[in-house]
């Protein structure tokens, strides 16, 4: 659904839907005596940057040396990849916003990731902060900081050392994905020391996402969500 913000006092927000909403749909959230959980993400209608644009087709002409397909080919194929994955409309990069320009770079990272295609910007400094590089990093089981595959998923809470594990909510856990190396150095120097050191943010995981990731079994979701 998408709309605007009419109005903001304190934590509570008016926001007016551009089309009626699907109530049938919207209910299948909602469990008994429990509002609907949102997420409410800003849309940046500023133009694309040359920078996100220079990203784009550098992107692009790495997949095209790898693969031997035509720039203009792939950049058709990469658009429609964004469209389908976040339903938006057709959109050139001469002038679209810098939203779908930030899309598009993650729908071709998350391409080339998920393939294992090489290419030059593989090294995390250069995607852009607001990407969710924990989330494409877990996906895709690599380090965060470096790259490297087969990564571990670390945690903020440590799971075990005489705890019992089923009494443990993972999904009032922060994770980030680390090679063995990071991971050793992260639990030597401790955990606030390293987000200093790196610079990073560990998140905390959508449901869907602690599942998809093996973390949570839908029977263990559906016990915590019971407690609730």
């Amino acid at each position: 659904m998408f709309g605007f913000i009419r109005k903001i006092v304190g934590r509570f927000m008016i926001i007016c839907l551009n089309d009626d909403p699907d109530l049938t749909k919207l209910l299948k959230y909602k469990r008994k005596g429990k509002h609907i959980r949102v997420k409410v993400e800003a849309i940046d209608d500023r133009q694309i940057s040359d920078d996100q644009r220079k990203k784009i087709f550098a992107l692009i002409n790495d997949f095209c040396n790898y693969t031997g397909d035509a720039q203009h080919d792939a950049e058709e194929y990469f658009k429609f990849r964004t469209q389908m994955s976040f339903g938006i409309e057709y959109f050139h990069l001469s002038d679209c916003s810098m939203t779908t320009a930030n899309q598009m770079i993650l729908t071709i990272l998350d391409f080339l990731f998920e393939e294992n295609i090489p290419f030059k910007l593989k090294t995390w400094e250069s995607i852009p902060d607001e990407f969710p590089k924990q989330v494409l990093a877990m996906k895709t089981r690599s380090c965060v900081l470096d790259g490297k595959p087969n990564a571990d998923l670390a945690h903020y809470r440590v799971v075990g050392m005489g705890r019992n594990r089923h009494e443990i909510d993972e999904r009032k856990m922060y994770f980030m994905s680390l090679c063995r190396e990071h991971h050793t150095e992260q639990h030597k120097i401790g955990i606030n020391s390293f987000v200093k050191k790196y610079h990073i943010k560990p998140v905390k995981l959508s449901d869907e996402d602690l599942v998809r990731f093996h973390i949570l079994t839908k029977k263990r979701l559906k016990e915590l969500q019971a407690n609730d």
